[in-house]
């Protein structure tokens, strides 16, 4: 517990130094923001701040930051480090400047910000990868939630003639449809911060309960010497499991939709920065709530939880047993909307997004409903045509999840290099996004070839991170010692 406290602590103190810090290198003033400049009532409108803020930290969190946290405590106390560190100095950077940017640019999407500063080619790239990924979101937040709600009730004539969870998902899909065409005021301005405050709220119960638990638990500075619960290497996948909490791609997607409402470039830090931070703690409470059902001594938490035994591995199944039993009948209905509500409306902002980005390559105007329809009905084609083949495929949703978790960090790879390159164009400290883009480059290489495609030993995954560092490393240096030559 003594590793939670200053993990916490280290999470705030970064957002009030480090967060200062990096707001300072991008330097907002007082311009017209595109919520202002582009109104249009649909998806650029000034929204109150707070609300604001409630609903970024929805959108980049949904279920991410507990099942991440929990499948990464899996791996030990190593976990706090990256939440801490990743989240501080790469995560809330990445988030802070995917936001900053594209007000700067207009509320342009995450594509857009790409091609302006990595070419053209790489924006294409990045806008089928882009799409592809939020599809993924859909799929995968459309099938979980009407997983568990189907499991709890569903109308047996429907489950006979149509299948089982059918009916779960028709209605999910019927609401993703609304919400994506629908201004951004109507249901996620006014629904969403409800949902983030049950979210917070319920991180806020579980740390009352560790902190009166008091639960003996591994510390960081015991790493080494815990058994960890999976076999997979720690490095890189470790880093791929806790995305949400640390650093995700995912976030470049969703800044956009509320650097589109924000009345001031003044209030970046504490939407961007602020979320992704409070996205941490709450990252940070879930990996120490794992951490007590996993090496809880001299019991395991699994061992003291009534049906602990039979979910060890399970992570939405943990969220629900701990909540039941730590917070009662009201912590059961907190668990219920972590893992159907916040995945669902992690799956809504991703096709609205995906939306939104394909309107402005194809510069469709959205303000009228039949242009929205263009754009939509296709693509909530292709999402119902890759749930299908998710759900005929046993290990559909395992294949889904694996390469969505290396597609989303990937992203992050992107992003993070695109953002470099600004500030070395702007006379800018550079360095603090140069470290996590190399970083994030050697984690993801490292993840698609020693996981994905080969399955190799650590020692050759090691390898393969060496030389990713060095090329990456040499990269850049050519490019800037290129660049610097042009300026002159």
């Amino acid at each position: 517990m003594i590793s939670f406290t200053l993990s916490f602590v280290a999470l705030i103190l970064g957002y009030l130094l480090y967060g200062r810090f990096v707001e300072k290198v991008f330097g907002p003033d007082d311009r017209t923001t595109p919520a202002v400049a582009k109104a249009d009532a649909v998806d650029f409108m000034v929204l109150p701040s707070w609300k604001i803020f409630m609903i970024q930290f929805l959108n980049i969190a949904g279920t991410g930051p507990i099942f991440g946290a929990i499948m990464g405590a899996m791996y030990g106390p190593a976990a706090y480090l990256w939440i801490v560190f990743g989240c501080i100095f790469a995560g809330s950077v990445h988030d802070y400047f995917s936001g900053m940017l594209s007000m700067r640019h207009g509320g342009a999407n995450q594509p857009e910000i790409i091609g302006s500063y990595l070419g053209n080619t790489t924006k294409q790239i990045m806008l089928v990868f882009t799409i592809f990924l939020l599809m993924m979101v859909g799929a995968v937040f459309v099938y979980s939630p009407a997983k568990i709600l189907g499991d709890m009730w569903e109308p047996a004539a429907i489950v006979e003639s149509a299948g089982q969870y059918t009916f779960w998902i028709v209605v999910i899909f019927i609401y993703y449809i609304v919400a994506t065409m629908l201004p951004v005021d109507k249901i996620i301005g006014k629904i969403y911060p409800l949902f983030a405050f049950s979210l917070l709220f319920m991180a806020a119960a579980l740390t009352i309960m560790l902190f009166v638990k008091w639960p003996s638990i591994p510390e960081v500075w015991e790493g080494l010497t815990v058994e960890a619960m999976t076999p997979k290497n720690i490095f890189p996948c470790l880093f791929i499991t806790i995305a949400c909490g640390a650093i995700s791609g995912f976030h470049a997607t969703q800044s956009p939709l509320m650097a589109r409402c924000l009345k001031s470039e003044r209030m970046g830090r504490p939407i961007f920065y602020g979320a992704m931070i409070t996205e941490g703690v709450v990252a940070l409470i879930w990996a120490t709530v794992a951490m007590y059902f996993f090496y809880n001594e001299p019991t395991p938490g699994y061992q003291l939880v009534s049906g602990g035994q039979d979910v060890v591995k399970d992570a939405p199944s943990i969220v629900n047993i701990i909540c039941n039993d730590w917070l009662g009948v009201f912590g059961g209905i907190l668990a219920l909307l972590g893992v159907v509500a916040a995945p669902i409306t992690s799956g809504d902002t991703a096709l609205r997004s995906c939306r939104l980005i394909i309107a402005d390559f194809v510069k469709m105007e959205q303000k009228s409903i039949r242009k929205r329809l263009y754009i939509c009905i296709p693509l909530f084609s292709a999402v119902i045509a890759l749930l299908i083949w998710q759900m005929s495929d046993k290990e559909g949703f395992g294949k889904i999840w694996s390469w969505f978790g290396w597609s989303n960090q990937t992203l992050s790879v992107f992003m993070l290099w695109a953002i470099t390159v600004y500030l070395v164009q702007k006379k800018k400290s550079f360095v603090i996004t140069l470290i996590p883009a190399v970083f994030m480059t050697i984690v993801c290489t490292t993840f698609l070839l020693s996981e994905q495609v080969f399955s190799l030993e650590l020692s050759y995954a090691l390898m393969i991170a060496a030389a990713a560092c060095v090329v990456s490393v040499v990269w850049f240096c050519l490019w800037y010692r290129k660049y610097q030559k042009s300026i002159k």
